[in-house]
C-alpha cells in the first residue's frame, strides 16, 4: 500500500470510530430525532452541491424507490436507533456491539439464499461471533434494560440490509450521488420531527460541536475520503477499517468520557472480530468482500 493509502486508511479507521462518542455527548441534551436531523441536514448541505455539480445527483434519483429504501434502512432508522440506545448505553459498549454487523449480514445473505451455502467455516464464524456478543452483553450491561439492546439489534439489521439494497439496485450509480441523495432524503424526513422537538434553548458548546462533527467530519468529509481510499487500495482492502472502528470507539469512550472497560468487553470483542473474519472470508480472499463501516455502506458503508 502506498503512503497515501496508509494515510487515508488511518484517517478512516479513526473517523468512523468517532461517531459513537459524539452521539453519546449529543443525546444528553438533544432528542435522537433532533440529532439525526442536525447531522443529515448539515451533511446534505455540504454533499448535495458537490454531487449536483458532478452530475451524480440526477442519476441517483433516477431510481427513487430503491434510493428511498436505502436511505431509510441504512441511515434513517439505524441513526435514530443508535442515538436512542446511547441515551442508556455507553459509547464504547455500543461500538463493540455494532462490530457484529458483518455477522448479521452473513446470516441474512446465507439463509435467504443470496450467497454461498453455509460452510463449516462460516457456521463456526457465526457461532463464535454469537458467543462474543453474548460475552459483551452478558457481562457488561449491568442494570441496562432490554430496550436499548433491541435498538442496537435494529441498527445491526439495518446496516446489514443496506448493502443488499445497494448491490441489487444502486451499485451501478455514482456513489456520491447515492450517499448525498440518501442523506438529503433523511433530512427532509426528519424535518417535521425537528420542528416539534427542537430545543427551546441553545445546546451547550460540546453538543453543538458533536453535531457539527457528526455532520462534517463523520459524514461529509468521511465519505469523500472513503471514496479516495477505495480508489487508492480497492474496495476489498478498504473494508478492513470495519474491524478497527469499534476499537477506536472503545478507546475514545474510555479516555474521553471515562467509561469502563471490562474483561467481558475485551474477550467478547476479540471473539466477534474472529467470528466476522471467518464468516465473511471466502476462498482466496484475505479479507471480506463486503462489510459495513458502522455508520453507512459505500459500494462495498459514521
Amino acid at each position: 500500500m502506498s503512503r497515501r493509502g496508509w494515510i487515508l486508511f488511518g484517517l478512516m479507521c479513526v473517523i468512523w470510530g468517532v461517531p459513537y462518542l459524539m452521539i453519546r455527548v449529543a443525546v444528553r441534551e438533544l432528542t435522537p430525532a433532533t440529532l439525526v436531523f442536525g447531522r443529515t441536514a448539515l451533511g446534505a448541505l455540504l454533499l448535495l452541491p458537490i454531487a449536483a455539480r458532478r452530475g451524480e445527483l440526477r442519476a441517483a434519483f433516477s431510481r427513487p424507490v430503491p434510493l428511498i429504501a436505502f436511505a431509510v434502512i441504512e441511515m434513517g432508522i439505524p441513526w435514530l436507533a443508535v442515538s436512542s440506545a446511547e441515551q442508556r448505553l455507553s459509547s464504547s459498549l455500543t461500538g463493540l456491539l455494532i462490530a457484529a454487523v458483518p455477522l448479521v449480514g452473513v446470516a441474512i445473505t446465507t439463509f435467504t439464499g443470496d450467497d454461498d451455502r453455509i460452510s463449516p467455516q462460516r457456521l463456526g464464524g457465526l457461532l463464535l461471533g454469537l458467543v462474543g456478543v453474548g460475552l459483551i452483553v452478558g457481562l457488561d450491561i449491568g442494570g441496562t434494560s432490554l430496550w436499548p439492546l433491541l435498538e442496537i439489534g435494529v441498527v445491526a439489521i439495518g446496516y446489514a440490509l443496506g448493502p443488499i439494497i445497494l448491490s441489487r439496485s444502486l451499485s451501478d450509480l455514482p456513489p456520491l450521488g447515492v450517499i448525498s441523495g440518501s442523506i438529503g432524503i433523511c433530512a427532509v424526513g426528519y424535518l417535521p420531527v425537528f420542528v416539534v422537538q427542537a430545543p427551546s434553548s441553545l445546546p451547550s458548546g460540546r453538543v453543538l460541536l458533536s453535531v457539527v462533527g457528526l455532520a462534517v467530519l463523520c459524514t461529509a468529509i468521511a465519505f469523500v475520503l472513503f471514496f479516495q481510499l477505495i480508489a487508492e487500495i480497492g474496495p476489498v482492502r478498504s473494508t478492513v477499517i470495519t474491524y478497527i472502528n469499534p476499537a477506536v470507539a472503545a478507546v475514545l469512550g474510555i479516555t474521553v468520557l471515562g467509561e469502563s472497560f471490562s474483561l467481558g468487553m475485551g474477550l467478547g470483542f476479540a471473539l466477534v472480530l474472529a467470528g466476522s473474519v471467518l464468516a465473511t472470508q471466502r476462498r482466496g480472499e484475505a479479507v471480506p468482500a463486503q462489510v459495513t463501516t458502522g455508520a453507512v455502506v459505500v459500494g462495498d458503508s459514521p
